[in-house]
């Protein structure tokens, strides 16, 4: 049997997928990211690569305040090049060979990301990708619909949530700390409508799977969510393994 803090025996003969799925700024890439470090697992940030898609609607005039050209962006799906790179010991998403982190985490992306995500085939688009990345396991990916589209027979589910007054303050701390400005109204706003947006969307919405488990991190530290879902998967470790 492995030990609280899962062993490098388990961990180097049985790699699992975990499939993180839940609401803007309530956590989901902070938990995954430090799982991914604990466990020496791969991490992918499908929702990154909805905001470099977004990013690149934004550049090409495909979407605007007034308008969305699905017709215009799905053409160019196959001109869109995404890939994570390491940069200074963090995974940056890259756009045709450029660094764009920083920009896909500004105001412009975050007001268009749920309406170009509802988009289906740039939804097809990218779950292919993503189901290429994490074929052979030993992944954490975050986003929306990783546990009930993506990875359906992920071996462990988890579904975060957190209040709204919660994750408006957290989404203000990650803005702050980016040199970005923006106020609690701003951000209530725009939380509140992609919340709208993704859980009401044709394609893939925002919905918890049956098989998940649900972490609300409302009044959990960061470690105390950490030490719960390092917990869970190594039950899941230790668990046999699926056929």
């Amino acid at each position: 049997m492995c030990p609280f803090f899962v062993s490098l025996y388990c961990m180097e003969n049985k790699k699992i997928t975990i499939a993180i799925d839940g609401y803007s700024a309530c956590g989901k890439s902070t938990l995954a990211k430090e799982l991914a470090r604990e466990l020496d697992y791969t991490f992918i940030d499908s929702g990154a690569m909805y905001r470099g898609v977004t990013l690149y609607a934004i550049r090409t005039e495909s979407v605007s305040p007034t308008h969305l050209d699905k017709e215009k962006l799905i053409n160019a799906l196959n001109d869109i090049q995404l890939e994570f790179r390491k940069v200074d010991h963090e995974r940056h998403l890259f756009l045709n060979n450029e660094d764009v982190e920083l920009e896909i985490r500004k105001k412009p992306v975050s007001d268009f990301v749920s309406p170009v995500a509802a988009i289906k085939e740039v939804r097809e688009f990218l779950v292919s990708q993503q189901r290429e990345m994490g074929k052979n396991g030993g992944i954490v990916m975050d986003g929306r619909d990783i546990g009930t589209v993506v990875f359906p027979n992920a071996e462990l589910k988890l579904f975060i949530t957190a209040s709204i007054e919660i994750r408006v303050h957290r989404r203000l701390l990650e803005l702050q700390s980016k040199g970005i400005d923006s106020t609690a109204d701003e951000v209530k706003d725009n939380l509140t409508q992609r919340d709208y947006i993704d859980s009401t969307r044709a394609e893939s919405p925002l919905r918890q799977a049956e098989d998940a488990i649900v972490i609300d991190n409302s009044q959990l530290t960061r470690s105390e969510q950490l030490t719960l879902a390092l917990k869970l998967v190594n039950e899941k470790l230790n668990s046999p393994i699926r056929t």
